[in-house]
């Protein structure tokens, strides 16, 4: 029988693997790898907000994540290297963040449990946290699935069936920073772009349609959050890059087997 504590770690980590392995996808099949760095550095400054102003962690990093969100989406509209304005804002933050929490007078801030995670200290209260921003995003992106896959695959076909790309763009954006919210306490800030992409970059070489890539990411993902976890306490290892170990060498494996695959 598990103790409560590793139970509540198992559970934390589904739900956040769970949520952000669709939404993976799209940041792979959008090629925005860097807007995850961007919303998950950004988090940082977030918790330096809420510590600052006596707000739940989570409401912070949510709030900043969306801000960041909206100016990176709003910004490679006018800018020709989406790539540069990501990798700037993605350290930017980042350092801003940083600096912003060695200034707040008077307060201690483990800043390796916002860096790295620190899931096997998750509360029945981050859990409700957790798995109801996941419940929101995958009913968010069940109900949109057609219409952002149209948007993101073939954005002149949307609109000419009567679709709104730059919607379907803002909808994604606030699935992205609901997902940082909620993942911070479970990767970190520094590992919640690799639980976006690797799960989702493992997945593409196992499947022959979006739904299946979703569906083997949705698998990795869930997988790898476990796997992480038992290596972290057989080892003695951080829970966060763990868990992202795990799903690396699940995408090792997947891109060893892809040629197989295309023979069969």
């Amino acid at each position: 029988m598990l103790d409560d504590f590793a139970t509540r770690a198992a559970l934390a980590g589904l739900g956040v693997a769970l949520a952000a392995a669709p939404l993976g996808c799209f940041v792979i099949w959008r090629r925005i790898a860097y807007f995850g760095d961007a919303t998950g550095h950004a988090a940082l400054l977030g918790v330096a907000l809420a510590v600052a102003t006596d707000v739940p962690i989570t409401l912070g990093v949510l709030i900043i994540a969306l801000v960041m969100a909206l100016i990176v989406s709003s910004l490679s509209e006018r800018l020709v290297s989406t790539d540069a304005l990501l990798g700037v804002l993605a350290h930017s933050a980042l350092a801003l963040g940083l600096v912003a929490v060695s200034l707040l007078p008077g307060r201690a801030i483990d800043l390796d449990a916002y860096l790295f995670g620190e899931i096997l200290t998750v509360t029945s209260h981050d859990l409700l946290l957790i798995w109801g921003g996941a419940f929101a995003v995958m009913a968010l992106l069940a109900w949109r699935w057609q219409a952002l896959l149209s948007a993101t695959l073939n954005p002149d076909l949307a609109v000419a069936s009567g679709g709104n790309p730059k919607r379907e763009k803002l909808i994604l954006t606030m699935a992205l920073a609901i997902v940082v919210a909620v993942a911070i306490k479970v990767v970190g800030a520094l590992l919640i772009a690799a639980l976006l992409i690797i799960p989702a970059a493992a997945a593409r070489p196992l499947a022959r349609t979006p739904e299946m890539m979703a569906l083997w990411a949705c698998v990795i993902g869930a997988v790898s959050a476990l796997g992480g976890l038992h290596l972290s306490f057989a080892y003695d290892t951080q829970a966060g890059p763990s868990i992202v170990t795990i799903a690396a060498a699940f995408f090792v494996l997947s891109t060893g087997i892809a040629p197989l695959l295309r023979r069969g």
